[in-house]
């Protein structure tokens, strides 16, 4: 494996410029569509095909992120942006949507796949189930220990790409659903309003719950390279070009050097944060000192002196490509040949010499010329000169050969390379409009549960039960399933040793809401329902679900009732009808912002209020914590509304035992609730 890559962001021109001209050894960039940074300014592409030329001149990748859930009436466009992206010969595609993946995965089988952060992939099982896939790199979740990702980077079989600097989302990647919930801005298709950075308060804390500082492990790059990471990741795509300079600059320097002066250190500090950076996820030390927000203190760091000095780290071209030049000159004319490392070659043909009246032309005048190679990516590694004696040349003719040679040898290393793409029928939709639900499951957070709910057609209870009270549930006659929970940080062996505990107590049904529960699951032979959290969201995704063994699954609730009804596929689907959504997984609780520890928190009692003094509960499960909307969506009036799905699932996390009881009759009897509900995203929509 070659050494550790910097990747670095890019939202416009101006900052592949920066990113290529301070040591970056990869970009990553969005188009105008299909980018979960829609906010950035993007390429179109006539600028991608610029962007691509660029950074192969340098000797740079391109990795485009084409990272958002699609719809069934966009996937199309997805898959011709992915075609494009082959056309022009980009290096890898960075990609969420499960379905979409699969399709480009048989149109192009050659080109590299990154499975991106917004798969919230954070075990070692969530990386073998997209090695299965066909994916070449798992850019893995940014909440990660260092001990963690040794455990994952151990013997693993695809590359791994790690964020090293930038904003931290208080979200795992691709579990958060706040920004849709609250203004339909989704930030699973790229349209996130930040609601996070707003104030939010926990009992005792500073008013941003939801606002964690700015991630940085730049000094670490030389551990991740020794543990087998690939590349390192800067945060950024909305960022201007003096910070991407600045965060290359430094990761450039950590990786060569061993560490950054503090003169970058303070340049990479005043262009932005949050408050000072937080390695506190790498290291383990997860609280109050985490969490930050942009202070004017932090905006009026970078004056015109610093964006003035930064920018004059990237003004000139990174002189990084060794070159051998091969110099020709006898009575029939003169030439001179250049080779890059990666053997391509050209020839210009200079000027016919002439026999020198006093000097004729040696090596040292050649090597002065022919080494000038500034405003290029080149430096000169070797020349060879052959002169005929007696022999001379202008320098202007020297300088013009090399001149030649050098542009020459870019148009080579510009040209694109493109990877074949067949495109592939994408799937029929609309076969399941006629389907109304039939049946209803519910989702407990414990086993407190009443024999009203006898009729249902199964009941999800958390992996870790005691095997006492599951067969309690079996005897009284409910059909029992276990709920892998989403967040599995460093506890994957726990949570496996749990499945086959109850699977030995006769129950082999899982609700497995990540693509590491899902491969978990498969391993022991267990029947795998499809949580919300899996992001189906197109027909594709539903056809990648039944490709893993995947028996029936919810739908995404960001999917309007109309869009849910059009879905193909054949596996059962269900929705999310009754509950409160959980709007984010975190792996910091926020009510640890205050400085509170989890003993200091009575179960299931922790909540955050917003400015406007709504309260959102706070409920902690694995190794996570779950935000909870502030109140239930409800749809017990609305059934003769919902087609397309075969079973709903009334959701239950911190109702009470009165409260389910009423919350089940409303289901029952179609009722209307009076106040406090939500329809949630299924009549609006999102962005």
């Amino acid at each position: 494996m070659k050494g550790l890559e910097i990747l670095a962001p890019a939202g416009s021109m101006e900052c592949i410029y920066s990113a290529v001209r301070t040591g970056a050894d990869a970009v990553y960039l969005g188009a105008k569509k299909f980018s979960a940074r829609s906010s950035a300014h993007n390429f179109d592409n006539e600028q991608l095909r610029e962007a691509v030329r660029y950074c192969h001149i340098n000797g740079v990748s391109v990795h485009l992120a084409c990272n958002t859930l699609v719809r069934d009436d966009e996937i199309k466009n997805a898959e011709r942006l992915a075609q494009y992206a082959c056309d022009i010969g980009v290096d890898a595609l960075i990609m969420q949507d499960l379905g979409l993946i699969s399709l480009v995965r048989k149109c192009a089988p050659d080109i590299p796949i990154h499975g991106s952060t917004q798969l919230s992939v954070h075990t070692r099982a969530g990386v073998e189930n997209l090695y299965k896939l066909g994916l070449t790199r798992v850019v893995l979740s940014r909440e990660l220990s260092k001990k963690e990702i040794e455990e994952i980077a151990r013997d693993c079989p695809v590359e791994l790409e790690v964020f090293v600097h930038g904003a931290l989302c208080m979200s795992v990647s691709g579990q958060c659903y706040f920004s849709a919930m609250l203004g339909s801005r989704s930030g699973n298709r790229g349209a996130c309003a930040q609601p996070c950075r707003l104030p939010f308060s926990s009992e005792g804390g500073s008013g941003c719950a939801l606002s964690l500082k700015d991630l940085s492990i730049i000094e670490r790059l030389r551990e991740l390279e020794s543990m087998g990471i690939a590349s390192a990741k800067i945060e950024g795509r909305m960022k201007r070009p003096e910070y991407v300079a600045a965060a290359v600059s430094a990761c450039r320097q950590s990786l060569d050097e061993g560490e950054v002066s503090p003169e970058l250190s303070e340049k990479l500090k005043a262009v932005f944060s949050r408050s000072g950076f937080t390695d506190g996820y790498y290291i383990g030390k997860r609280g109050a000192d985490m969490f930050g927000i942009r202070s004017k203190e932090n905006v009026t760091a970078a004056d015109s002196k610093v964006f003035a000095a930064i920018h004059e780290m990237y003004k000139n071209e990174y002189r990084h490509i060794p070159v051998d030049f091969i110099l020709d000159i006898c009575e029939g004319g003169s030439s001179l040949t250049v080779t890059d490392c990666d053997k391509n070659s050209f020839t210009s043909k200079g000027a016919i010499p002439e026999r020198a009246i006093r000097l004729p032309l040696d090596y040292d005048r050649c090597e002065k010329s022919i080494s000038k190679t500034g405003g290029t990516p080149y430096i000169m590694r070797s020349l060879v000169c052959n002169i005929e004696g007696g022999l001379t040349l202008p320098v202007s003719a020297l300088n013009a050969m090399r001149t030649a040679c050098l542009d020459g040898l870019s148009e080579i290393r510009g040209m694109p390379k493109p990877v074949e793409f067949c495109a592939v029928n994408v799937s029929e939709v609309g076969t399941r409009e006629n389907i109304r639900p039939k049946n209803y499951r519910a989702r407990f957070t414990d086993c407190d549960i009443s024999d009203n709910f006898l009729d249902s057609e199964l009941i999800y209870v958390p992996v870790d039960t005691d095997s006492k009270s599951l067969n309690d549930l079996m005897d009284r006659g409910f059909a029992v399933a276990v709920e892998i929970p989403r967040g599995m940080f460093g506890i994957e062996n726990y949570i496996y040793s749990h499945l086959k505990r109850v699977k030995a107590l006769g129950i082999n049904e899982v609700l497995a809401n990540n693509i590491g529960a899902v491969e978990m699951a498969k391993k022991l032979g267990m029947d795998i329902h499809g949580g919300f959290g899996l992001n189906l969201t197109n027909t594709e995704s539903i056809k990648w679900a039944e490709s893993q063994g995947i028996i029936d699954a919810e739908v995404s609730f960001e999917l309007t009732l109309e869009q849910i009804s059009r879905l193909g596929g054949v596996i059962p689907l269900g929705i999310i009808s009754m509950g409160r959504f959980p709007l984010m997984l975190t792996r910091n609780c926020p009510a640890k912002c205050s400085g509170r520890s989890c003993e200091m928190c009575n179960e299931n009692t922790a909540h955050i209020r917003d400015r406007r003094g709504v309260d959102f509960p706070v409920y902690c499960y694995g190794s996570c914590s779950e935000i909870l909307n502030s109140v239930p969506l409800i749809l017990s009036d609305r059934k003769k509304e919902i087609r397309g799905v075969e079973f709903e699932v009334l959701r239950f996390s911190v109702e009470n035992s009165v409260e389910r009881g009423e919350n089940l009759l409303l289901y029952r009897q179609n009722m209307t609730p009076k106040d406090g509900f939500t329809r949630g995203s299924y009549y609006r929509g999102v962005e």
